[in-house]
């Protein structure tokens, strides 16, 4: 605050130095006084904002504005600000007024710009010390009498509306000063009032006029702004009788004779028969609304009191008038502390019959001191009776219902409302407004709602009618209105939901989601659409992951679909569902983030996509939702949860209606072909499926046929049909790239021994990574040499290639660091493997990993590498066989395409020394053979160097035997044998 304080005083420095290069001599010390006065109570936030030049050439226009005024009357400028014609700009309006200081101006004048739709922007109002000469001109500041000035910049108006505004700022000022001069005389009349009362009462019982005459000194205790006063004598009877307004009496703003506070009081006119009725009856005092709005302090309905004049006989013959408004302490108080108010309580309390500590006395009595203020001060002891005991039911059984009060001279009705505090809010309001003015076909003219920690909420209207026209309305029916506007929504989701789930369930979720839904999302959806919705937002709340629905609605556009992303907890970025979505083909048209705020919960989010589908190659963009609704949800999570990669491939869900396993087995084979060299980027393998989605599809019912264990009855028929089948359409590809990339595909699949895709983990769900076993010597294009087999793990984790050189065959397995070529790397060193495994009983193999998410830190990249390389592992072991004593058993779930193949060892290499362990830990959960001997050099097995089972340990077992035979023997000599350097591992 220190900082911004100074910013402030340091740019208020600029401004008056900016202003005094524009002015000389005394004007300019002048200029800088006023200037600094005028800026001295304008918060920092509003200036710090504005350039210093700007700022000084709105004050010097003030000041320039200020320097002439006659006195007694304002002076008022509207204008558009112009550098060149003003000294500075604005984009806003901006209102000037010079005027004598006086209480009420800024609150009158801005809620008359306000009224005529000018919202103000920025006020600047400073109460300055001048003197003028006799001709207005302003002689110096600092002394004389307080003027105030009012810079205020209101939301740009057209020239047009200048002079409009100019005059209804006119018309209201002249209303402050007539109301301000007589303040004190109307206060003294009231005063003189009461001194006549009490000195003559009129012919009324005595405590009704001590009532009067202390509700009248209250008044005057500062309960009351005194507005306006004017005198009506009564003349005549029955029919003839007339009103007639004693003008030389009026005081504040009743001096206008244009004013007419009632309309069935006119200055000459025939009193109607509710006018008459009322003053017949024997009371002294009137509190009631009129039906003109206040022009000053506030624009609400002004409160009017009024008085009869009596004579000596107890005939009416006149009427004092009060006009004005209730101060805010006479709103604070207890009704039971303000005259006139107190009896009415006091009234309703005895008639009642209710004992006063007793449970519904206490009650009553809450309601009528929780009884909306103004309506209190007008009704009478019969409706406010009627009313509170009404309302006392409500308070154990809490309902919306209507009470009504119609005005004596049938200007207005009152509706007091009471609604369910947790169904209150503003929407309510509004509609209330509607149903009440249409009801009584007339017009609301002030709505206030008061809240407190009770159950209910008290709305009070006031309908403003015409005299003569208020329609005979039931007000039961007008309730049924109110009733139905006001379970609208939430009513019917509570419907929805106990219909739907049941009782139990139902009111649960009901109570929990009564009030979650923002009102955007009810606009949008049905309260019976959101039992969906509910289950979904529960559904990701247990999980603790997200929940989504693919759907269409009902005003979709063609190829548009509709997707929701429930979540709990902190909301879902859209630059991170963007880039999925564009992968599985659509296109994001709108996204509407919905807030859920469950009671009892953290906030929850509904975020609501509208999707447009990419066309497809027969050119239609319309998606079959029934059949790929589940997979493309099923897919889109697994991606969101990183189960699955983010690619172009996941198109082939809407295009091709594949599922998540099999859209991996496809992505799966484009990973191993760009291993082996396709010279083809993965973009425009995964354009071309997508581009020939038939060809796409019985390629995957290829595989599918090929290798579904519980369905192989006639699978080598069925696979021979669809290798036909792809065969013709392959026919029709015009595109010879495209043609390559899919006879690719095809060659690689019938290529394929043996996968995993149909295993299951221990928990019954899909296993995490894909491997399959290749027959490498049918493998097209496949650079040479060519492996005897080979094995391709794949997961969004890993990547890994095993290659074998025979069928018994060793080698190690390598932390691979050449994401783009790494079986290229394997490849080279299982070929140096064969050779050094020449001299030994297994041929040689070799295998490699690559981490595709390496996360920072040393020890979590351990952690990851381990697990990458177990994934390997079990890769390996879901596709090899395994021994039972003598028997060789096949593995779970796998079709084999290949002889028994049980023999598998794998061994330490690069990045992977102290793996062994590790390895042979897999080993045991297979219950694999070869036990610890699966990766030899661990810390329960053998030594496979020492024990001479490596290319180096058969070499030193060679020169051992040479030697017992007397002959020396070194490398080279061996050499012509086609081993080479036997002198490393």
């Amino acid at each position: 605050m220190i900082s911004t304080e100074k910013s402030k005083a340091e740019l208020i420095d600029q401004v008056v130095e900016r202003a005094q290069a524009r002015l000389n001599g005394d004007r300019s010390r002048g200029a800088e006084s006023f200037v600094r006065q005028l800026y001295a109570h304008v918060p920092p936030a509003d200036l710090l904002g504005e350039s210093p030049d700007n700022l000084a050439g709105a004050a010097l226009s003030l000041w320039d504005f200020a320097q002439e005024r006659q006195p007694g009357a304002p002076r008022i400028r509207i204008y558009n600000p112009r550098v060149e014609t003003h000294g500075w700009e604005s984009s806003h309006s901006v209102v000037e007024i010079v005027n004598d200081d006086m209480p009420f101006l800024v609150d009158s004048v801005t809620a008359a710009l306000r009224g005529l739709g000018a919202e103000v922007n920025l006020l600047v109002h400073p109460v300055l010390q001048v003197e003028r000469n006799a001709a207005g001109r302003l002689v110096s500041v600092g002394g004389g009498q307080s003027e105030s000035l009012m810079q205020v910049q209101v939301s740009a108006q057209s020239a047009a509306r200048h002079e409009e505004i100019r005059g209804r700022l006119e018309a209201v000022l002249a209303d402050v000063r007539l109301a301000v001069n007589d303040w004190e005389t109307m206060r003294a009349r009231c005063w003189s009032i009461v001194a006549e009362l009490d000195k003559n009462p009129p012919p009324l019982p005595r405590r009704e006029i001590a009532e009067g005459i202390a509700f009248l000194e209250w008044l005057v205790d500062n309960h009351f702004t005194f507005l306006g006063y004017r005198e009506y004598s009564f003349e005549g009877e029955g029919e003839t009788a007339v009103a007639r307004v004693l003008q030389e009496s009026a005081l504040g703003i009743l001096r206008n004779e244009g004013i007419a506070i009632f309309d069935g009081l006119r200055n000459l006119g025939t009193l109607p028969e509710d006018v008459r009725h009322f003053l017949r009856q024997p009371t002294l005092l009137l509190i009631t609304k009129s039906n003109r709005m206040a022009t000053v302090h506030k624009p609400v309905p002004m409160d009017a009191i009024a008085l009869k004049c009596f004579d000596a006989k107890g005939n009416v013959t006149g009427e004092r008038l009060f006009v004005g408004l209730f101060t805010s302490t006479a709103y604070s108080q207890s009704p039971r502390a303000i005259p006139i108010l107190r009896q009415k309580v006091e009234t309703s309390r005895d008639r009642s019959g209710f004992a006063p500590d007793g449970h519904d006395g206490k009650a009553l009595l809450n309601i009528l001191e929780t009884f909306p203020r103004d309506e209190l001060f007008q009704i009478g002891e019969d409706d406010l009776f009627r009313i509170a005991t009404g309302i006392l039911p409500l308070q154990q059984r809490p309902r919306i219902a209507l009470f009504v009060r119609r005005d004596p001279f049938e200007r207005f009705v009152s509706c007091l409302v009471l609604v369910p505090r947790e169904r209150y809010d503003a929407d309510l309001l509004i509609a209330f407004r509607e149903i009440l003015a249409r009801a009584y076909q007339g017009r609301v003219t002030s709505a206030n709602a008061q809240l407190t920690d009770d159950a209910l909420a008290w709305l009070h209207f006031l309908v403003a009618t015409t005299p003569g026209r208020i329609p005979n309305v039931d007000p039961q029916e007008v309730e049924r209105s109110l009733v139905q506007a006001a379970r609208s929504w939430s009513d019917r989701m509570v419907e929805a939901l106990v219909q739907d789930l049941g009782e139990a369930e139902g009111s649960a979720l009901a109570r929990r989601y009564a009030n979650a839904f923002p009102v955007s999302y009810q606009e949008r959806f049905g309260g019976g659409g959101v039992v969906f919705d509910v289950q979904m937002l529960e559904k990701a709340l247990q999980s603790g992951d997200l929940a989504f629905d693919l759907y269409r609605a009902p005003d979709a556009g063609p190829g548009e679909v509709g997707l929701k992303v429930y979540g709990g907890g902190a909301t879902v970025p859209l630059s991170d569902v963007l880039p999925m979505l564009e992968n599985m083909g659509l296109k994001v048209l709108e996204e509407i983030p919905y807030e859920v705020r469950a009671a009892g919960g953290g906030a929850m989010s509904i975020r609501d996509f509208r999707l447009r589908t990419e066309e497809r190659p027969a050119g239609d963009t319309e998606v079959d939702l029934e059949r790929v609704k589940g997979p493309f949800e099923e897919v889109f999570a697994r991606v969101w949860r990183g189960e699955m990669e983010s690619d172009g491939f996941n198109r082939l869900v809407l295009l091709a209606g594949l599922a998540g396993p099999e859209v991996t087995v496809l992505r799966a084979y484009c990973k191993y072909l760009r291993q082996a060299r396709i010279p083809f980027s993965q973009t425009y393998m995964e354009r071309t499926l997508a581009r020939n989605p038939e060809i796409t599809r019985r390629l995957v019912d290829l595989f599918l046929t090929r290798f579904d264990p519980a369905n192989q009855k006639g699978a080598g028929e069925r696979a021979a049909t669809l290798v036909a089948e792809i065969g013709h359409l392959l026919d029709k590809v015009t595109n010879l790239d495209e043609d390559r990339i899919l006879r690719r595909y095809l060659n690689v699949i019938e290529a394929t021994l043996r996968t995993n895709h149909f295993q299951k983990d221990a928990a019954g769900r899909p296993k995490p990574y894909l491997s399959f076993k290749l027959d490498s010597q049918k493998v097209e294009e496949l650079p040479l040499p060519r492996p005897f087999r080979e094995v391709f793990v794949f997961s969004p984790r890993v990547e890994a290639i095993h290659l074998r050189g025979g069928r018994v065959a060793r080698g190690g397995i390598r932390w691979s660091d050449r994401p783009e070529d790494f079986r290229t790397e394997i490849l080279g060193l299982m070929k140096a493997q064969m050779v050094k495994n020449t001299v030994i009983v297994p041929v040689g193999s070799k295998g490699g990993f690559i981490v595709k998410r390496p996360p920072a830190g040393r020890e979590e990249y351990l952690k990851e590498g381990i697990e990458c390389y177990k994934t390997l592992m079990r890769g390996l072991l879901d596709l090899t066989d395994n021994y039972k004593g003598s028997e060789v058993v096949p593995p779970p779930d796998v079709v084999r395409r290949d002889d028994d193949d049980p023999y598998l060892v794998v061994a330490a290499d690069k990045g992977t020394a102290s793996f062994s362990d590790i390895a042979n830990g897999v080993a045991a959960e297979y219950g694999f053979w070869l036990d610890d001997a699966f990766a030899s050099g661990g810390s329960s097995g053998y030594d496979h160097k020492k024990m001479a089972i490596t290319s180096r340990g058969a070499w030193e077992s060679v020169k051992r035997h040479f030697r017992e035979l007397g002959k020396d023997v070194q490398s080279e000599d061996l050499a012509v044998v086609g081993v080479g350097d036997m002198s490393g591992d």
